[in-house]
């Protein structure tokens, strides 16, 4: 395993290995990596036949810069994590690699639709600061997989519609939530909560479960009203409880006008703000 901080360093080791006819998987994460993540790398593995692993904190993408400060920044671990997953490469660059003083080209692509419920509202810029940093470290890596998780649902759905959009060659695979014995999301954040509220956080999973089992009982409101109500218990407190279309993200009505439904969730548990996300119908065959 190889470990690069320049674009140019990795960009010429890429070079050979692309004239050498391998295929590139890519993973991008901000660090603190956990099992999920090595989910994301085994499928690379399996799917390609080198796998990038990227390792940079994108400062664009956080609202609050006591955020950014507090996001822990574990890369000696992390390398450790991913040499024992058969990671072959990890990129992990400074803020000026990715940012170069001169700036950027602006990404032509309009996201309005995508970010009007859900984390849009609660983070303004996120979504924005997200698309300009993959698409930076797409043109950088160049790679023919990228693999994303589904706990950060509205992200890869927005990731999807850049490559559609900008027509761009990288196919993007997302791949499962991985979750713990009690049905938590795996979650860098995860380490944050306190051992009393940890005990209490498979509310989350069983909210999306019992919202999933009962999906043809209720209408869609009366089933978000029951789930918030589930999740209005203390220490939590509900940002939003959004049941929408899988494809657009925009609310439904009536499940029988739509093949792909999601439930998708931000719960603050004490000072720690989880996310999640369950499929609840999903009837296409080319969306899992």
């Amino acid at each position: 395993m190889h470990i690069y901080k320049t674009v140019r360093g990795l960009q010429n080791r890429l070079d050979q290995l692309k004239k050498e006819g391998k295929t590139i998987g890519f993973v991008p994460t901000m660090g603190a990596l956990h099992q999920g993540h090595m989910s994301l790398v085994n499928s690379a593995n399996e799917k390609a036949d080198i796998t990038v692993v990227s390792i940079f904190v994108n400062p664009t993408q956080f609202n609050e810069k006591s955020d950014l400060d507090k996001y822990p920044r574990t890369l000696e671990k992390d390398a450790a994590l991913l040499k024992s997953n058969h990671c072959d490469i990890i990129f992990a660059p400074s803020e000026t690699q990715i940012y170069p003083k001169d700036g950027l080209p602006k990404v032509g692509l309009d996201i309005t639709h995508l970010i009007q419920s859900m984390e849009g509202p609660n983070r303004p810029g996120h979504f924005e600061g997200v698309v300009q940093v993959v698409h930076r470290l797409l043109s950088i890596v160049g790679p023919d997989y990228l693999f994303m998780g589904q706990k950060d649902f509205q992200q890869f759905t927005i990731i999807g519609h850049m490559l559609k959009k900008l027509k761009l060659k990288t196919k993007l695979i997302v791949c499962e939530i991985i979750r713990e014995k009690d049905g938590l999301a795996m979650s860098s954040r995860n380490v944050r909560l306190t051992p009393a509220i940890r005990k209490k956080c498979s509310l989350l999973y069983e909210t999306l479960t019992w919202c999933k089992a009962n999906l043809n009982k209720y209408s869609i409101k009366t089933l978000e009203k029951k789930a918030l109500e589930k999740l209005s218990q203390k220490p939590f407190k509900t940002e939003y409880y959004k049941i929408v279309d899988g494809y657009d993200l925009m609310p439904i009505s009536d499940i029988s006008n739509h093949k792909y439904i999601v439930a998708c969730t931000a719960v603050w548990a004490g000072k720690v703000r989880l996310i999640d996300n369950m499929i609840l119908k999903n009837v296409s065959s080319n969306k899992k």
